[in-house]
């Protein structure tokens, strides 16, 4: 019974982890599913928005000013990705590694050579707190994170219906079609590595507020985490969101049951210091879902269905 309570008492807060993850899981969407590329710069980039936010609402900046200058300098992140991979011929992953490995010096160059920095919520405006997640009004942090994330869903579904998002969509179906129809691939891709990473640094800005501080290792295993949800929102909704704002939606509900799963094994009892195991095995079971559907369950149906067809094919010939 104490099990259960201490869940329901940490569930809102999972919830709204989840729900600020899950808008950096849809960053992750744009560059995995959409561009077809691998992008590592993630681990980087959800340490520099953090880090932007709160150094410019320390030092005086509105707290809107501030999520928007993380956006651009995830942005710029994704651009220098882009530039890697597309000018200099570098691998798209080995391209990523590049800028996360240069942005852990600018992370700290950019909080003063601070490992952290804290940010008090009685000082300053946060749109997002920790210690309102479990208040009922419009300054709980799963409200405030779930209009966020309709405003993105809304805003990418009508981007990615443009020409624009639409030649984006196609350079990441197949590139060499593209290029035959006239559709610079080059700039699709780095302006797809500049969307994913803004909306990652975004994400990274609002989490930092949640937490009360910005750290250079925020993003250490941030990918592991984007993929996982991802892949979860696939497995669990693919067959009901068809539409593509409706995927998006997927794989923001994908981030929030990561951490509820998350949260159930810590409350359980397992040590802390076991999360990143956790984190891992939790990340390969969602993986190998559909793996096991399409060689088990999928093959079994088809024997069925051939059995099924051998036997009416006998009557007949009876």
């Amino acid at each position: 019974m104490e099990f259960f309570s201490n869940l329901l008492s940490a569930l809102p807060g999972a919830a709204a982890q989840g729900l600020i993850w899950g808008l950096m899981a849809i960053g992750v969407f744009i560059t995995f599913r959409v561009l077809d590329l691998a992008d590592l710069t993630v681990d980087g980039t959800m340490a520099t928005g953090g880090a932007v936010c709160i150094v410019l609402m320390t030092s005086g900046v509105n707290v809107w000013v501030a999520l928007l200058c993380a956006f651009i300098a995830g942005m710029l992140a994704g651009l220098i990705t882009g530039i890697l991979h597309t000018f200099m011929g570098i691998p798209a992953i080995l391209a990523g590694i590049l800028t996360q490995l240069a942005l852990f010096s600018i992370n700290l160059r950019i909080m003063d050579k601070k490992a952290n920095m804290a940010i008090n919520p009685n000082n300053y405006d946060l749109l997002v707190s920790l210690r309102n997640v479990k208040q009922l009004t419009l300054e709980n942090p799963i409200f405030v994170a779930g209009v966020f994330t309709v405003i993105v869903i809304a805003a990418l579904y009508w981007f990615f219906g443009t020409a624009l998002g639409c030649a984006i969509r196609a350079t990441g179906a197949n590139p060499n079609m593209s290029r035959a129809q006239g559709i610079n691939v080059n700039f699709n891709k780095v302006l797809g590595l500049m969307l994913s990473n803004g909306l990652v640094a975004l994400a990274s800005a609002l989490y930092c507020q949640y937490q009360g501080f910005a750290d250079v290792n925020a993003g250490r295993g941030a990918i592991v985490i984007g993929l996982a949800a991802v892949i979860i929102g696939e497995v669990v909704f693919s067959r009901i969101f068809r539409n593509f704002a409706l995927r998006l939606l997927g794989v923001a509900f994908g981030a929030v049951i990561y951490y509820v799963v998350i949260q159930v094994v810590l409350t359980a009892g397992l040590d802390t210091n076991d999360l990143k195991l956790i984190t891992a095995a939790v990340v390969a079971v969602f993986l190998a879902i559909p793996y096991w559907k399409n060689k088990y369950f999928k093959g079994a149906a088809k024997a069925v269905a051939k059995s099924g067809g051998t036997e009416k094919e006998e009557d007949g010939n009876a």
